[in-house]
């Protein structure tokens, strides 16, 4: 939590909550930070007489109490919102200023602040009033996520090669067939593969088992063959980088564009989330069960997987043989 000095005490003491009991990764508690440091800052702003010139960035909130939070009502919370859908600067792709961050920035910002309350009201009991209790969530646009089709898929796998083939290929086919995050991928320790299933920890260090098929335990075997014969800096990690390291999320995310260039695929529009997506897609299609799918791809909530569609009851286990990927097999290319 050092990186968080600038924090009032009130704040750092959420954050340590959020953190060691709640478990959260440094992801959400990164954004916890940078979201109510942004709101304290503004309610500081509008609170104190300060030269209207001043950046919401050069604002000390160190000073903040939980009196100052205690003074905080709905109509604060209105200004701040308003603030973000209507002023707050924003750069656009072809790097001009605009004003207003989008509905789901707002969302999340208005879900910290929530979370802030709640810790204030219910957890610690400090406050006895939530001004934010009843606010609605902005109204977000919902969009059906990108994925590739079957052939595009086939296209991904078989067009796989290099220094780092065998790796490279297990990767893409546990993304196509389990479909797991790119965090979890490279949070996997050898001892996390199992003769049909892996052991994923998620969101919250959440445990659950994904399942895959035979051709997925192929490719897997196929490169465990090169990985047994290398010492990694952290041993236990199933896949290891050039330079004998974990491999980081950021390596993930450069091989899979290059696994898409290779295959011709845009490699703007597709991602190792869109091979999530992808694996969701064709593992309704096959006949699983959108509960079932929830627990694949361990959401918290069910309204996050019914994005994808509904479809019939299934088992758990005929996840992985349901999606048709996990049969596709092109390790033995020439």
């Amino acid at each position: 939590m050092q990186r968080y000095s600038d924090c009032p005490q009130v704040l750092r003491e959420f954050l340590i909550y959020h953190e060691n009991i709640k478990g959260q990764s440094p992801l959400t508690i990164s954004e916890y930070y940078l979201d109510l440091r942004m709101f304290l800052r503004f309610i500081k702003l509008m609170r104190c007489d300060m030269p209207i010139s001043t950046q919401l960035e050069n604002i000390d909130i160190k000073d903040v109490d939980l009196a100052f939070i205690q003074d905080i009502d709905t109509s604060d919370i209105f200004d701040f919102l308003s603030y973000l859908a209507n002023d707050r600067q924003t750069s656009s792709e072809h790097g001009s200023a605009e004003h207003g961050i989008s509905s789901s920035s707002r969302a999340r910002k208005l879900s910290a602040i929530k979370s802030f309350y709640k810790y204030l009201t219910v957890r610690t009991k400090q406050l006895t009033e939530n001004p934010v209790a009843d606010l609605e969530y902005p109204k977000i646009r919902k969009s059906l996520p990108k994925y590739l089709t079957f052939e595009q898929s086939a296209s991904l796998l078989q067009a796989v090669s290099g220094q780092n083939e065998k790796r490279d290929y297990a990767i893409l086919m546990l993304f196509l067939n389990c479909g797991i995050r790119r965090s979890e991928l490279v949070g996997l320790n050898l001892t996390d593969v199992y003769e049909d299933r892996i052991r994923v920890v998620g969101k919250g260090n959440k445990e659950r088992f994904v399942y895959f098929g035979s051709a997925c335990r192929k490719a897997i075997d196929a490169y465990l063959v090169e990985r047994n014969q290398k010492v990694l800096s952290d041993n236990r990690a199933l896949f290891g980088s050039r330079d004998n390291n974990r491999i980081s999320v950021t390596a993930v995310h450069r091989l899979v564009k290059k696994a898409l260039l290779q295959a011709g695929l845009d490699s703007t529009q597709f991602s190792a989330h869109k091979l999530r997506h992808t694996a969701a897609t064709m593992m309704l299609s096959g006949g699983v069960d959108v509960k079932t799918l929830q627990e694949v791809l361990g959401h918290e909530n069910l309204n996050t997987t019914q994005i994808y569609t509904h479809i019939e009851n299934t088992e758990l286990k005929i996840a992985a043989e349901a999606n048709p990927l996990s049969k596709l097999d092109f390790s033995q290319k020439e």
